[in-house]
């Protein structure tokens, strides 16, 4: 289905303009001639992200960016400015827009941001029921605990954090709570992939440019180290940065300052940096594919997330969360995982991480039948590979192998019941249909106390 957008210009020019860019890109549009016939539309309809101008009569762009925090807080706001300075910009970030561009604007830009801001918020326009963890990242894992102290321990300081693990992971979500946690939260939080921007864009796109700087600079436009000013500023897949940005982005970070593309001054700048990759840089490093003096300024605290073919653990509560967030995405009433399923589940190896599993449900929900999602709701997961555990399991006598699964699916089962009662002892009992010292018992022999 089209991701819709809902664009918002006084000018008809504009709007007409920015109608054929997006429908030429695959999306579907509606357009409101002001603040007020935008929220109208909102109120009425659903939409992925709004494209609109700053400045307008009546509502301008600012009141409905307020608007869509108290009312829509997980749709992107993108806004347009004619000025293109570093006042509206920041301004603009600062009360919660995804991001912002400039008129006249580039297409590749427009499609770039677009792309985006319609990515988050499908990751967030959902509120889900809470689920074990700390921070908004769900996990009870030993190795998700030491992750949660860690950014505790850090997130006040403005030291610099090198956040490794594949892809998937969740690693912005880590950047975000060591921005939330820290007393710069009410400041931007600023995120650059350094994975998609070509190569030719890279210092434009950091540090800013001015006005004919190069072809195609017709107004001044401040990068992202001035809009996250105050703030953090994350650099995704800094892994890809080239070499002579990364001579560059060493010298930002030991002096704290920097020039605009084209400028003669100096812009002083305030900013706690958070890299991110799924790269071993440490070996890259040695290899000489990466600066090593950039490699030791960055590692200051380094945190590894750990994959979640290692969290097994973690996997039925994830999967319950997107379950709850994709039932009410998609207007579904499914009641949960059966044990089978739980099963498959944790014992998958998900070579995509979160991000696999998230698609996995969403299909899953999607597609279900009855009330609940078994194995025929999750085709794949009992062929192909499996993880280490199950692969050790092989050469089990049938016997124990068959309790090894039995133990496996009871405490799926007990879990799923615990958490369909707020973990509840008594009425989970009830729900499994034995009595509360026996489900005590065994909880305490499954290790679930604590949860």
């Amino acid at each position: 289905m089209a991701k819709r957008i809902l664009i918002v210009d006084d000018e008809p020019s504009i709007r007409k303009v920015l109608s054929a860019h997006l429908r030429r890109d695959g999306y579907e549009t509606q357009t409101a001639c002001d603040g007020a016939e935008a929220i109208a539309a909102l109120q009425e309809d659903d939409f992925d992200a709004v494209v609109s101008d700053m400045k307008m009569p009546g509502v301008g762009g600012l009141e409905l960016l307020r608007w869509c925090a108290d009312h829509r807080s997980a749709l992107p706001v993108i806004l347009i400015t004619a000025h293109g300075t570093v006042d509206s910009a920041v301004e603009a970030i600062k009360q919660g827009a995804h991001d912002y561009i400039t008129k006249p604007f580039d297409r590749d830009d427009l499609q770039r941001i677009i792309a985006k801001a319609v990515a988050s918020g499908q990751i967030s326009q959902t509120k889900v029921q809470p689920a074990p963890g700390r921070f908004a990242i769900i996990g009870q894992t030993p190795s998700m605990r030491k992750i949660f102290d860690l950014i505790a321990r850090v997130a006040p300081s403005p030291t610099t954090v090198l956040i490794t693990g594949e892809s998937g992971t969740g690693k912005e979500l880590v950047a975000r709570a060591l921005h939330q946690q820290s007393d710069r939260a009410s400041g931007p939080f600023i995120t650059v992939n350094c994975g998609a921007i070509p190569e030719n864009l890279f210092e434009s796109e950091l540090f800013g440019h001015e006005r004919g700087a190069f072809t195609g600079a017709v107004q001044s436009k401040p990068g992202r180290f001035e809009l996250a000013h105050g703030g953090t500023l994350l650099l995704d897949e800094v892994g890809e940065l080239p070499a002579d940005m990364q001579v560059k982005l060493l010298r930002v970070l030991q002096e704290r300052r920097f020039e605009r593309v084209g400028g003669l001054r100096s812009i002083d700048v305030d900013v706690r940096l958070i890299a991110a990759t799924n790269r071993d840089l440490a070996e890259a490093a040695r290899s000489n594919d990466f600066r090593q003096d950039l490699y030791y300024r960055l590692n200051v605290i380094p945190m590894h997330l750990p994959p979640l073919r290692e969290r097994s653990e973690d996997v039925v509560l994830l999967a319950g969360h997107f379950l709850e967030r994709f039932n009410q995405r998609l207007g579904r009433q499914l009641k949960g995982l059966t044990p089978a399923a739980s099963e498959a589940l944790a014992a998958w190896h998900w070579p995509g991480n979160i991000r696999e599993l998230e698609n996995f449900m969403e299909r899953a929900v999607l597609l279900a039948d009855g009330e609940w999602i078994g194995l025929p709701e999750l085709p794949g997961l009992t062929g192909g590979a499996r993880s280490p555990e199950s692969s050790q399991m092989e050469g089990l006598p049938l016997k124990d192998y068959v309790r090894v699964h039995t133990a496996k699916l009871e405490r799926a089962r007990i879990r799923e019941a615990l958490q369909a009662e707020q973990h509840n002892v008594t009425r989970a009992a009830k729900r499994l249909g034995i009595s509360r010292k026996s489900l005590q018992t065994k909880m305490k022999d499954y290790g679930l106390r604590e949860d």
